[in-house]
Formats: structure tokens, sequence, C-alpha cells
């Protein structure tokens, strides 16, 4: 029997063979954030045919989509724990299936109640999604790949967040209300399909974290009442309303508990100096900042096209899919930017186009503005949302050091979350603030006997009153009249909601712009755009860690 043959002594090591990417699992991973996206943004534009549905009133129906999210929040540190104890891929695989078998049955539910628990059941599983995502892209692709899985991180969000409005009302005006819960049965399928098969199993964690039970249920108890508290404090008036304080209240008490515990435990899972330490202070104000640009224009234009112009949800996503659609060509350009270029540089372009594209939209925005005039401003919207977003994740990333991916999933996800319902809860409250000021400078002018409004009021009167008496004709016009004085208050509530998020969008991009570049720890594969290629540094091998 022959020996192998050994290499000569002072011989090079032979580099060991590239990692294949794995693309059934990350086809898994990418659906599982589509799912998340999709379905919690479904349920906001559908909610008053599921409120029917279920037979539901105005203020109980408006639990059901914070019922989704906040059992998302609670189960995020729980999440984080179980992937780095049992793996991203096997913790996938259950929650995915147990999410298909829960959203085919909440169409089911013969009343609120029931639909309300099957939601939080919902969340709970669907909480595992993004929080893992991230994690399995860095652990089961190469580092040079990883600028990509970060582009296509991107894309499902955005893509999911803006064509939510088309899917819900083609659902409503040609299958039913039903389908937007069932339509997550076979996307959550071929998630559980893909990992299950698709995948390979991961190694068993030699270092499994200890179970810290008091910080795992004090962060997450205290962030989903912090999160059900902004969700539900522009329908409830805020601090006017007791729930809401004690929402509040108990949220705040818990989670600096959880802080406390954490600086004083030898079992923390989160490691609260890296969340305070550069660049990660920068990173996810970056990624606040950002979410609450992406979702506040995301209600802005509904809001608008809704209230002012009477557009149903299937023609509302007429307008956002121009944000969606341009998605699948700014992904790949993003990665390839994302590798030749600092990701600061990358994410600043994207938050100047977002603000010129605010700015467009509001010093041109009118009462009569349609679905074709958003067209130039959500391109530039589409793209800078995409370059921004993968610019800020990826700068994380490439200064990340191995032993803190757990706390870097943590405290993305926490930041992605709490960032964009706090945009969504200051600008639904900022429009409705302004558009009240708005129509109280616009009554002061219309002045009962002025003539101006007498003669607008009996111009209106010709025109609606010409099959009815006198006084049926006076009394639409008044009506009519009212009606364009709501309109003209809408409009500028959300001109002024446009000028708003321009300006903290550049407070985001000022963010960006002094964030110091410390020598790269994670995957340094950005190289210039112009000149030779310089030879590739070795990368510790993030992959052994949990994420």
């Amino acid at each position: 029997m022959s020996l192998p043959a050994t290499p000569p002594a002072g011989a090079a090591p032979t580099p060991p063979a590239e990692q294949p990417i794995p693309w059934f699992g990350l086809a898994a991973v990418l659906l599982g954030t589509f799912i998340s996206t999709l379905n919690g943004r479904l349920s906001a534009f559908g909610l008053g045919d599921i409120r029917g549905g279920v037979h539901a009133g105005f203020d109980d129906g408006a639990w059901i989509t914070t019922a989704q999210t906040v059992a998302q929040m609670l189960i995020l540190p729980i999440a984080v724990w179980l992937g780095a104890v049992f793996g991203a891929r096997r913790v996938l695989i259950q929650a995915a299936l147990a999410y298909a078998v829960i959203s085919f049955l909440e169409p089911f539910s013969p009343n609120l109640a029931t639909l309300l628990g099957l939601q939080f059941m919902g969340g709970l599983a669907s909480g595992f999604f993004i929080p893992l995502t991230l994690s399995f892209i860095l652990r089961g692709t190469p580092p040079r790949f990883w600028a990509y899985g970060i582009a296509l991180y991107a894309l499902n969000l955005e893509l999911s967040l803006n064509i939510s409005a088309s899917l819900e009302g083609w659902y409503v005006d040609n299958l039913s209300w039903r389908w937007i819960f069932w339509q997550n049965v076979p996307l959550a399928l071929g998630m559980f399909a893909c990992f299950r098969w698709g995948s390979r199993p991961e190694p068993p964690n030699p270092a499994p974290p200890m179970p810290d039970r008091f910080g795992l249920v004090t962060s997450g108890a205290g962030l989903a009442l912090i999160y059900a508290a902004l969700d539900q404090g522009n329908r409830l008036d805020w601090l006017n309303s007791g729930l809401i304080v004690g929402l509040l209240v108990a949220g705040v008490i818990l989670v600096a508990a959880f802080v406390v515990h954490e600086r004083r435990s030898h079992q923390a899972f989160i490691n609260l100096k890296v969340a305070v330490s550069p660049p990660m202070p920068r990173l996810l104000a970056g990624v606040a900042f950002l979410r609450l640009t992406i979702l506040s224009t995301a209600y802005l234009i509904p809001q608008f096209l809704g209230a002012v112009r009477g557009f149903r949800a299937l023609e509302v996503g007429q307008t956002m899919i121009w944000i969606a659609a341009p998605q699948l060509i700014v992904c790949p350009l993003a990665a390839v930017m994302l590798r030749r270029m600092d990701p600061r540089l990358v994410a600043s372009m994207g938050f100047i186009l977002i603000c010129i594209a605010c700015l467009m939209v509001a010093y041109g925005l009118t009462p009569v503005w349609g679905s074709d005039q958003f067209l130039l401003s959500q391109l530039l919207q589409a793209v800078g949302q995409s370059l921004a977003l993968s610019g800020v994740v990826f700068f994380g990333i490439l200064h990340m050091k191995p032993e803190d991916a757990l706390t870097f999933g943590a405290a993305l996800q926490t930041s992605r979350l709490m960032g964009g319902q706090i945009g969504s809860a200051f600008i639904a409250t900022f429009v409705r603030v302004r558009s009240q000021i708005a129509s109280n400078h616009i009554g002061l002018h219309v002045q009962v006997g002025d003539s101006q409004v007498l003669h607008r009021l009996h111009t209106y009167a010709e025109i609606t009153g010409q099959a009815v008496d006198p006084a049926t004709a006076s009394e639409r016009a008044v009506a009519v009249l009212a009606g364009v004085v709501r309109s003209a208050a809408a409009t500028q509530g959300v001109i002024d909601g446009f000028v708003a998020i321009g300006v903290l969008t550049a407070v985001a991009l000022m963010v960006v712009v002094v964030a110091q570049k410390p020598a790269p720890i994670g995957p340094a594969s950005h190289t210039p755009l112009f000149g030779p290629r310089p030879e590739p540094t070795p990368t510790p091998d993030v992959g052994a860690q949990p994420s």
C-alpha cells in the first residue's frame, strides 16, 4: 500500500477549496425577509377589508397589525439566542413551517380575538426571519460575495415594502381578502423546502451562550411594550391616553433593567460595549434614519392619493411600484459599487438622492397630482434607498469583529424595527397636526359674506344644482367648498411631511459623512473603481462565530 505524497519542506501549503455558494439557502433567507416585511405591509393596506371579514370596529381592528409587530419585537432576543445555540438553518426550518400553518388558518378566524391570537403567533414565527437572515448570509457565503448578499437583503426589504399596495388591491378586487394571508403559505413552504433540502446542516456550536433568562425576557418585553405604544400612540393621542403612558413607562423600566443587568451579568448575551463603540452608534443611527425615511415616504404618498385624490389600494400601488421595480436593476449595481467604493460614499449618494426626491415633491405637489407626477421623484427614491441601505449595512459588516456578530445582528434588527416605527409614528402625527394647522389658516380666509367666497359658492351651486332645487344646490356648494379646504389642508400637511423627511435625510447624511473609517476587520473587498485591483487581504473566519 502506497502512502500519500507529502509536500516538500518549505513548500507553500495548498490553499483550501473555496466555499461554494449555497444558492438555495440564500433563496430561503431572502424569502424570509420578503415574507416578514410583505405581510405586515399587506395587513396595513388591507386592514379595512380584514376588519370587515371578522366584523371588527375601527378601534379594535387597529390592533390587528400591532399584534404581529409586537410579537416580532418580543421574540427578537430569543430568536438571536436560539440561532446562536442551534444554528440559523435549524431554527428557520421550524419557524417557516409554523408560519405556513398559521397563515393558512388566519382567514378562518370566527372573531377578532381569534385573529389577534393567530396574528401574535404569526409574529412570533416570522420574528425569526429577519434577525437570522443576515447571519446566514455572513456564514453561508464567501466574504467576497457578501456585498451581493447585502444588496439582495436591501432588495427584499424595498421590494416587499412597495409592491404590497398593488398585491392587496388585486387580491381584494379579483380574489378575496383572505389571500392577504394565504399568499404567505407557498412562500413559507418554499422557504422551508430550500432550507430543508437545499442547504447543508450547520455544525453544532462548541460553545453555545448560556441562557440569560432575565435579559431575554426584559429586553424582548420592554421593546415590545414601547413598540406597541408607538404603533397606537397617534390613534390614542399619545400622552393624553393612560394606556400609552402605561406602555411607555413599563417598557422603559424593563429596558433599563435589562441594561443594568447586562452590565453586571457574567452570562450577558449582548455585549453593550460594542453597541456604544465606533462605528456601531453611527451605523445604528443611519439604519434608524433610513428606515424612518423609507416608511415615511411609503406612508405619505398613499396618504395623499387616498385622502386627497380618493385612490384605492390598487391605484396607489401603480405609484408605489415605481419604487419597487427599479430595485431589480439597482440591486446588482449597488453590489458592484460596494465592492469597488467606500460604502460611506455609496450610502451618501443614496441619502442625497432621497433628499432630492423629497424636495422635488415638496416644492411641486398640488391637489391635482396623480401617479404620473410622482414618477420621477420615485425613481430617484428607489435608487437612493437601495444605495443608502446597502452602504450603511455593509459599512457595519466591513468593520465587525467576529465575536461581536451576535450583538451586531440584534442591534441592527432593533434599530430597523424601532427606527421604522418611530418614523411612521412621527410622520403620521406630524402630518395630522400640520394638516389641522393648515385647515385653520385656510379657514381664516373663508368668511361668511366675503365676495370671493360667495362667488365660489355660486359657481359650485350652478355646477352641482342643475337637477335639484336651489336649497339643495346651496348645501352641495357648501359641501364642495369644505372638501376643497380639506384637500388643500391635507396637501399642505403632506408637503410639510416631505420637507421634514428631507431635513432628517440631510441629518442622516451628516452622520454617515463624519463616520471615521477604522482599519477593516471584516471583508476588505472593496477596490478602487479605476486602476489595478490590489491583492486580497486575508480575513478572519467570521463564519465560525454564531450570528
